[in-house]
């Protein structure tokens, strides 16, 4: 078994069929959180297969527009939020880092590997100990337990940090509401707002994110990453995915519409909801 499946991800379907003897097509994988009903990629010129990425595609403008982020905030494109959170750490001198646990074990081991010393944080606290932090990374709604708090919070928190030259890492790959998220304040001081496209467009498989930051922190970010480290045909599903605002309003509504179902179901079992997000109920 390789390393990172010892950390107990999601996913891995095909491994769980032959470890219990279930066909792949009887399974009903709830691990992942990513859109069953993705985005419709359309058949991508055949050019894109055949030329290295083109870097000023205007995919960062893209993104900002789509996330509302402001033009003043840097917008790297990145081969998933994995990538960016494998190498932010490297980004800051050894510090004390304050993640969730539960929550999406990747941030607290990269932080770690990196010489930081982590402290654990339960994700429904109200008021992380923030005069202890240099950073705090904060899953937005939190994975897997579905812990949100307000944007209004999160703001705040990122002030009181950057006041003192602290980090705000705000995770959002699960968040289904612009609304909510920590986009628009992105480009100020101490604060990095991660996306991905891979749970909303349901596009897991394109490995497709965004890093909002200050540009100088993008630029060190991608001087790490590398030259073409997004693919010419992911960067082409992302532009087109993004702009489609039709199919992105009617999936929000269908994603909320699902959810009320499934709370509804789970309560007449006798369940009780703790928490939520439009695609991720949780129940006791």
């Amino acid at each position: 078994m390789s390393p990172h499946r010892e950390r107990a991800h999601g996913g891995a379907v095909r491994a769980a069929a032959r470890h219990y003897g279930i066909p792949e097509n009887e399974w009903l994988d709830l691990s992942t959180g990513i859109n069953p009903h993705g985005w419709p990629v359309p058949p991508l010129d055949p050019e894109v297969w055949r030329r290295l990425p083109e870097p000023d595609d205007g995919l960062d403008q893209a993104g900002r527009a789509w996330a509302g982020a402001p033009a003043s905030a840097g917008c790297l494109p990145v081969p998933g939020t994995q990538a960016a959170i494998q190498l932010l750490p490297n980004l800051r001198e050894p510090a004390t880092v304050g993640v969730p646990e539960p929550g999406y074990n990747e941030h607290a081991r990269w932080w770690q590997r990196a010489g930081h010393r982590v402290v654990p944080i339960r994700p429904d606290n109200p008021e992380p100990p923030l005069e202890q932090l240099d950073i705090l990374v904060w899953i937005h709604p939190n994975n897997p337990t579905g812990d949100q708090h307000p944007r209004a919070v999160l703001r705040d928190w990122h002030q009181r940090l950057a006041h003192r030259g602290g980090w705000l890492v705000v995770d959002e790959a699960f968040l289904d509401d612009p609304g909510e998220s920590m986009a628009p304040f992105a480009g100020e001081n101490g604060l990095v707002v991660l996306q991905s496209l891979g749970k909303i467009f349901g596009l897991a498989g394109a490995r497709s994110g965004l890093v909002f930051a200050p540009q100088a922190l993008c630029s060190d970010l991608e001087e790490r990453l590398g030259p073409w480290a997004l693919p010419g045909p992911t960067r082409e599903i992302m532009l087109r995915a993004l702009a489609d605002t039709h199919w992105q309003n009617r999936n929000r509504r269908q994603l909320r519409e699902q959810s009320q179902r499934l709370r509804t179901l789970l309560q007449e079992q006798g369940l009780t909801v703790t928490g939520r997000t439009a695609k991720m109920p949780r129940f006791s």
